[in-house]
């Protein structure tokens, strides 16, 4: 059974444990390991591209003047890098097709 809203690990282990017939320890093993190797590709600074679904892509922003919108004041944004997503065009059509 899918918690409402939002596909968690458990949703993902469970679904391994019906498909494949891993138990759930091993399909909740699974679903743990292949989220490390993306976090642990990250965190060494590479982009994870899962095909069919999207891509993970790091980006490295500058430092840069922002402005605080309620008192206007000028303030400087640390250089950072930030995690974005972009999906693939079969996952898009995907979407798209349960309108």
């Amino acid at each position: 059974m899918r918690s409402v809203g939002t596909l968690t690990r458990a949703d993902l282990a469970e679904s391994i444990n019906r498909r494949v017939g891993l138990s759930r320890a091993e399909s909740l093993e699974m679903v743990e390991s292949i989220l490390n190797h993306v976090c642990d590709a990250l965190a060494e600074g590479e982009n994870v591209k899962i095909s069919g679904f999207g891509t993970f892509l790091l980006r490295d922003k500058a430092e840069r003047i922002g402005r605080n919108p309620k008192t206007g004041v000028e303030v400087p944004i640390t250089p950072r890098r930030v995690l974005t997503f972009r999906a693939s065009q079969m996952l898009k059509d995907r979407i798209c097709a349960g309108d």
